[in-house]
């Protein structure tokens, strides 16, 4: 899910560019990316937050997934609230990870149980740019199905009191001021991070259009 954040690790880290550059899909979790896209190239694409294909491939109540990361007490929560709705989701696969870097994890025995499960679908909530450095080294060990990282969706799903942006927030493209004020500490490294690069960026980005555009003159 690309978002603010993710543009500025890509930028900043050629492996981790690598990483997300070789996902199988990459939708749009950011309402300010789309307003850059826009000004550059002059389409908006849509946002497709990792909130909202969290919800819909849920919802659709067909599909077998894992979820993996956060802590237990989340994943529980999350069971919880997604069992209501869909009953076949208590038996499903819900594995906390221990809190360690991303080359600490035994990734065979993760995947062995992973493997078990069968899923459709794998979850993983271990916030960017671990979450897709993670499932970038856990793929190549799956039978099958696909990884998809979401973030906080975890939380905001348990029903434990941490809560996504509203709407309007969200449609305004303020969510980064609910996020701050509710995560000031993680958010507003984020942020400052962000605002330092985001300039520098859509400098480099207007240079290779430019540089494009007199190729093909």
């Amino acid at each position: 899910m690309a978002d603010g954040n993710i543009l500025v690790q890509v930028h900043r880290d050629k492996e981790y560019r690598q990483v997300v550059g070789g996902a199988m899909f990459s939708t749009c979790d950011s309402s300010w990316v789309p307003l850059y896209l826009r000004r550059l190239y002059g389409f908006t694409p849509p946002q497709y937050s990792g909130s909202d294909i969290f919800r819909d491939l849920t919802g659709a109540k067909k599909y077998k997934m894992a979820f993996l990361g956060a802590s237990q007490e989340v994943l529980d929560a999350l069971k919880e609230q997604l069992r209501q709705s869909d009953p076949r989701i208590a038996d499903m696969l819900f594995l906390a990870l221990p809190f360690a870097g991303v080359e600490a994890f035994d990734y065979p025995s993760i995947a062995d149980q992973v493997n078990e499960a069968d899923p459709d679908i794998i979850w993983v909530a271990l916030g960017a740019p671990k979450q897709e450095r993670f499932a970038a080294r856990l793929t190549p060990l799956l039978h099958r199905g696909v990884v998809i990282p979401v973030g906080a969706v975890f939380n905001f799903r348990a029903g434990l009191g941490i809560k996504r942006a509203p709407q309007w927030m969200v449609r305004g493209h303020l969510e980064f001021l609910y996020r701050i004020f509710t995560e000031p500490r993680k958010q507003l490294r984020r942020v400052w991070q962000i605002l330092r690069w985001t300039p520098a960026i859509l400098r480099e980005e207007r240079g290779r259009q430019m540089a494009g555009y007199q190729r093909d003159q």
